[in-house]
């Protein structure tokens, strides 16, 4: 079997399990608040990074790990292993899957890399499948064909925190924040194809949640789900309240719940609250 390193950036929800896993690499992101760097997952966390946000001067910014921090971390593994397999979050929403594509070419050891085009728990979930389909036997390119073709069922969506932030951060435009926030509507985020999209508005939360619903009902009468998960900002407790009335509705799906971490709290904010599900899972 061929002896894989696994490498992961820290947008995804890095649990115990990959925490022990001896062949899983995490490359960290950075978090710059009023000029100061913070290494995700390292010396902030999602609870400290959310107050510092009240009371910064500059907007806040996230900035992808270089092509050197990869090269490093690489040249590393050639000592261990055969082939390197990096599943990293959207091209489209960060440059790190370039990053990990240039240090390729400076490596001496093959190195896979997998536009997951999602973020956070789906990334992991995308992750932790491809660990599985090696253990099962699958041989590297046929290991990034299934996830590739995986993450294009994926469905993400979300209700943004802090339409102010992302707005703030660069990821929303100034017509659709100014839209948000004057008329008190409640823009549905949905990840399409790696980019943030407005799959829909409502009025209020409620309605945002009813309509996330509709879409998961529509899925899952479609082709039965075993699994989805709920993505949450800070406040656990609304993720725990949405889960257990999802449970009520949907008792033979399976619901998880995460939090976003660090980097992407810096782009949607505390309250941000979400669910995701792939639609290829089986």
């Amino acid at each position: 079997m061929t002896k894989i390193a696994w490498v992961i950036d820290s947008t995804a929800f890095i649990d115990e399990e990959l925490i022990s896993h001896p062949d899983v690499y995490t490359i960290p992101i950075t978090i710059l608040l009023d000029e100061k760097e913070y290494t995700e997952g390292v010396d902030i966390t999602p609870t400290e990074l959310y107050e510092k946000l009240k009371t910064l001067k500059t907007p806040p910014k996230t900035s992808q790990p270089s092509i050197g921090a990869f090269q490093e971390l690489y040249e590393r593994l050639k000592e261990k292993y055969e082939i390197v397999i990096s599943v990293l979050l959207s091209s489209k929403l960060s440059g790190t899957v370039s990053s990990s594509e240039q240090a390729a070419q400076l490596v001496d050891i093959p190195v896979i890399t997998i536009d997951s085009k999602i973020l956070t728990y789906p990334l992991t979930r995308i992750f932790k499948r491809g660990i599985e389909l090696a253990e099962s036997g699958l041989q590297p390119e046929a290991i990034k064909n299934a996830l590739e073709e995986l993450s294009q069922t994926s469905e993400t969506y979300v209700l943004i925190g802090s339409l102010e932030q992302l707005h703030r951060s660069g990821r929303m435009s100034g017509v659709q924040f100014l839209l948000g926030s004057m008329l008190n509507v409640k823009p549905i985020i949905s990840i399409d194809e790696g980019a943030l999209s407005v799959k829909e508005k409502a009025r209020s939360e409620r309605k945002a949640k009813d309509k996330i619903i509709q879409l998961l009902r529509k899925a899952h009468e479609k082709k039965p789900l075993k699994e989805a998960s709920i993505l949450y900002g800070l406040h656990e407790a609304e993720a725990l309240k949405w889960k257990e009335e999802l449970i009520q509705e949907f008792p033979d799906i399976e619901f998880g719940h995460y939090p976003l971490g660090a980097a992407i709290g810096v782009h949607a904010g505390e309250n941000t609250l979400g669910i995701n599900w792939f639609n290829g899972l089986n």
